[in-house]
């Protein structure tokens, strides 16, 4: 048997957590079953498999190593049905990775529609603020927002977020709203970074007089965070000013839940893209899924 069949089997037997059962599936001799794992854990040169009389259960690397699997066999049916037929069922794992905020208000609402257009999808989601991996986690493309330091990957520019600078009713009660630059020193930025322990580098502008230019103000601040959702509850608890992308906080601003202060010092646009690993031939599972995303995202982003 070759590996890619071995690798069938494999998977068949840590989902079904039996090799006779596997047998009966795949309409296999046992033995076959139980020689196709032992090539592959040969090969690899690990145990992928604890077996007991009673049953079957996946090592950790056996783990590592069946997830990677289910990937690699969609890509080969998927490789196999390329000159099919075009319009042929999407199957396979999907792992994509993006801000909270984005898939909360954006992704998860136009999901069951994509999903149902594409039932034998399966979609992992991860939504968080740090930077991930993206090959030695696995992710099929990343949504990222703000300046792309990795050429290692394949950017796919969507556009850009207008943001701008706001803070609490009552913070501006409390500590007055700025209008100049030189005022800032006696307000507070709630500060926000990727990793804990690391400043960031203060309130953000373009200067008018040159909009090439981004400067920055140091300032002070109570409060440093590394989450979205907690960047802005801080503002509407009125720590601090925050600088947020203008689409996050609209409804905030216009219900007066927020103001915008300092507008004509905003910061500099924030661009979003996607990004993907450099492989010659991108599944098409992940071609539907980026086209599709790219749409539902195009109505919230700048593109001038």
């Amino acid at each position: 048997m070759n590996s890619i069949e071995n690798m069938r089997i494999y998977a068949s037997v840590a989902e079904l957590a039996s090799f006779t059962r596997t047998a009966e599936v795949l309409g296999l001799p046992k033995a076959s079953v139980s020689t196709a794992v032992q090539q592959l854990e040969a090969e690899l040169g690990t145990r992928l498999l604890h077996r007991t009389t009673r049953k079957v259960q996946m090592t950790q690397d056996g783990q590592v190593f069946y997830e990677r699997c289910k990937d690699l066999l969609a890509d080969m049916e998927e490789l196999e049905n390329l000159f099919r037929d075009s319009q042929a069922e999407l199957k396979g794992r999907l792992r994509v990775d993006m801000p909270s905020g984005v898939a909360r208000d954006v992704v998860l609402p136009n999901l069951p529609a994509f999903l149902q257009l594409h039932p034998a999808l399966e979609i992992e989601l991860s939504s968080t603020d740090r930077l991930v991996d993206l090959v030695r986690e696995g992710f099929d493309c990343v949504l990222r927002v703000g300046a792309l330091g990795d050429s290692r990957y394949i950017a796919r520019p969507l556009g850009h977020y207008r943001m701008v600078s706001c803070a609490s009713p009552a913070y501006v009660s409390r500590f007055g709203q700025p209008q100049q630059l030189d005022e800032l020193s006696g307000h507070r930025l709630i500060h926000y970074v990727s990793t804990l322990g690391t400043r960031d580098t203060g309130f953000e502008y373009v200067d008018p007089a040159d909009p090439a230019s981004v400067q920055h103000v140091a300032m002070p601040g109570a409060l440093t965070v590394n989450n979205s959702d907690a960047y802005l509850g801080a503002c509407l608890a009125g720590i601090g000013i925050i600088q947020v992308p203008e689409i996050s906080v609209r409804a905030a601003l216009d219900s007066g839940q927020l103001v915008e202060v300092m507008p004509q010092f905003r910061a500099a646009p924030m661009p979003v893209s996607l990004i993907y690993a450099n492989r010659r031939h991108l599944p098409r599972r992940v071609q539907v899924f980026m086209n599709w995303f790219e749409a539902i995202m195009r109505p919230r982003l700048a593109t001038d």
